[in-house]
């Protein structure tokens, strides 16, 4: 059913592709949908280098000279270039290159980065922008409790069910942000709308957001979702998302149940979109804080990243937890 919809919804959304117009005033406008929205359709790549929080070397400055990043970009492409550094998820692309490394090596990655898309490295220090410190805010003792849990939970597998989400390839979570998001094939967005309908394709576990535009009433509380309850509309050319009703099982820094989500995208270049997350929470966070990153167009197409529950990791990661309880 879910391809049947995202099918209908592309056929029926490409007539809409368009690149965007320059005013004469020097205006930029965004290419518009048969219905006149503004059109985000296509294939976007998130790529940026920023770390997700300010590091504490960069405490009280929001952003970079210019002559500092070209000096970041070609150390990371010394770094991730030389055949030997290991695969760079999250933050540490941004770290190898600031801290000048010779070669990047990782405790928890076999794979090679030649494999990573190329990082692209701009003068904002902290993909967070709220609180302007860069830096999310402290959690709750009870988020701590369930940072703690889900620790624990990997020090100590009894079944499949200690797994995160991500590891029984049930859906990476929504949003994509921060951990090993920002590297590879989670990196790679389409986006395809309709009037009453926009569509989010990942290419990492082929998930699928439908997302209504036409203003049907949310599902009850007592209904709850890995991916959250998702309800979207209009504000001028921003296209804003809200989700809430996540599931007790979801899990993103913390928080599960309790996050309201509010993302906003916004065409901002022919070749640009920038998406914003507000995360509120009161259970999880002191604050609520928000996060931006861009999202560049890409002119290719996604493919299946498969991945199924009962993968072979899983199996390896379960034995070794049964192999770890018979020492003990």
């Amino acid at each position: 059913m879910v391809l049947v919809v995202v099918v209908s919804l592309t056929l029926l959304a490409a007539a809409g592709q368009a690149a965007g117009q320059t005013t004469s005033g020097g205006e930029w406008t965004p290419p518009r949908t048969p219905d006149g929205r503004s059109d985000l359709q296509g294939v976007w790549l998130s790529n940026s280098a920023t770390p997700l929080e300010r590091p504490p070397a960069l405490a009280g400055r929001a952003r970079l000279r210019d002559d500092e990043v070209v000096a970041l970009q070609a150390r990371a492409d010394r770094i991730f270039r030389n055949g030997r550094s290991a695969y760079a998820a999250g933050d540490a692309a941004f770290s190898a290159a600031f801290n000048d490394v010779d070669t990047y090596g990782s405790p928890s990655s076999t794979s090679s980065a030649l494999g990573m898309v190329d990082r692209v490295f701009d003068n904002r220090t902290s993909l967070v922008v709220e609180p302007p410190d860069g830096r999310i805010p402290p959690v709750t003792p009870e988020a701590r409790r369930r940072q703690s849990a889900v620790a624990a939970g990997w020090r100590g597998k009894t079944g499949p069910e200690d797994f995160s989400s991500i590891h029984r390839c049930i859906t990476t979570g929504v949003p994509r942000l921060g951990g090993n998001f920002g590297a590879g094939p989670y990196s790679y967005y389409q986006i395809v709308q309709t009037r009453d309908y926009v569509a989010f394709i990942m290419e990492a576990f082929h998930d699928v957001r439908i997302i209504p535009l036409d203003g049907r009433p949310r599902l009850p509380e007592r209904i709850r979702l890995w991916n959250g309850d998702s309800r979207g509309h209009w504000e001028g050319d921003t296209l804003v998302v809200e989700t809430r009703n996540f599931s007790p099982n979801s899990y993103f820094r913390g928080a599960a149940e309790g996050l309201h989500l509010v993302e906003r995208f916004v065409r901002t270049a022919d070749d640009t979109i920038t998406y914003s997350m507000t995360f509120t929470d009161p259970t999880t966070w002191a604050t609520a804080w928000m996060a931006q990153m861009p999202l560049h167009r890409m002119d290719q197409a996604i493919y299946e990243f498969a991945c199924h529950e009962g993968n072979h990791s899983m199996v390896d990661m379960l034995a070794i937890a049964r192999l770890e309880q018979r020492v003990r």
